[in-house]
């Protein structure tokens, strides 16, 4: 089956959306909310970091790349979500579809393999910490951010490629708001085991194989850390890794739930309320837990903010 003996103006509906006017104008408010609390939480992080001259290290130049993968990530569903609350017809066309799975899984997976990232710049700086300047140069954290960018769109665009080249059934609702793999591999004709492990082994790739790197990095951070003699040099080595750790559990457990499981365990109402999760929960969680946990990161918004504050009263 290929590209040809599918029409690409064959249409999906999406079948979670409330049917009631009153709940639709309620998701549209309270997702409108989640949505500028994203834009504006990850806005802040980046400006905050770009003004602010002690703030120009790669730990913060990971931590304004991550801001930015994930307001692109949720630019690609969240107003496309927004626009059909409103209608009544929630219809989205095969290439579509396609597209909006590509940008949603690559720039997801761009986020798993950018966490890695994150994780090896604090496994140079803890137990390496001489020779930190010289291995984490401006060069490498470039190349690390465009590199997650980049692996995370092919193996994307690969997954996606072989997705929609199955044959579909009649059935063309999709149990879900967006375009996601688990719902719309359930309108897939073929049940041949291939297909299924297919799909598992490309949501190994982007999943599976960076939480292992982290783990075995945080393994190593552990080790180096316990041999610190000072209780204050422990503390400080824990602190700086506590808010990437609290947010690899957040991003890599939601991932593993929805994609490293086979297509028989997908359960339409559960995995809506998750997807929810991983798609508003977590980039609106980031910049709350980086900040809050992070003294330099609140100062630096702190006065991003006041300085703003000032500069309106004199235009005034």
């Amino acid at each position: 089956m290929t590209w040809e003996n599918h029409s690409v103006l064959m249409e999906f509906v999406f079948l979670a959306y409330p049917n009631r006017l009153e709940l639709r104008m309620l998701c549209f408010l309270g997702i409108s909310l989640a949505y500028a609390l994203i834009i504006s939480g990850n806005i802040l992080i980046m400006v905050s970091i770009q003004t602010e001259t002690r703030l120009h290290t790669p730990m913060y130049y990971f931590l304004g790349s991550l801001s930015g993968i994930e307001l692109c990530y949720t630019a690609v569903v969240v107003p496309h979500i927004l626009a059909n609350t409103l209608k009544s017809e929630k219809n989205i066309t095969l290439l579509s579809c396609a597209t909006q799975m590509v940008f949603f899984i690559g720039l997801g997976s761009a986020d798993c393999f950018l966490l890695a990232s994150m994780a090896y710049d604090r496994y140079v700086a803890i137990c390496h910490p001489l020779q930190y300047p010289l291995i984490m140069t401006v060069t490498l954290c470039v190349r690390l951010v465009l590199a997650s960018v980049v692996i995370g769109l092919v193996l994307s665009l690969q997954l996606v490629v072989f997705i929609f080249c199955l044959p579909f059934c009649q059935d063309r609702g999709i149990e879900h708001f967006f375009c996601d793999v688990p719902p719309v591999m359930r309108l897939v004709c073929a049940t041949s085991h291939v297909h299924e492990l297919s799909v598992l082994v490309a949501a190994a790739l982007a999943i599976a194989v960076p939480f292992f790197f982290i783990a075995t990095t945080y393994a190593l951070i552990v080790a180096a850390v316990l041999k610190l003699h000072s209780a204050a040099g422990r503390h400080r080595a824990f602190n700086t890794c506590s808010s990437h750790l609290t947010v690899v559990l957040l991003q890599y457990g939601c991932c593993a739930f929805m994609y490293l499981r086979p297509n028989s365990s997908y359960h339409p109402k559960k995995d809506q309320f998750i997807s929810l999760v991983y798609t508003l929960g977590t980039p609106f969680l980031n910049p709350l837990i980086y900040t809050l946990r992070n003294n330099e990161m609140k100062g630096a918004i702190e006065k991003v903010l006041t300085r703003n504050y000032f500069s309106q009263k004199d235009i005034q």
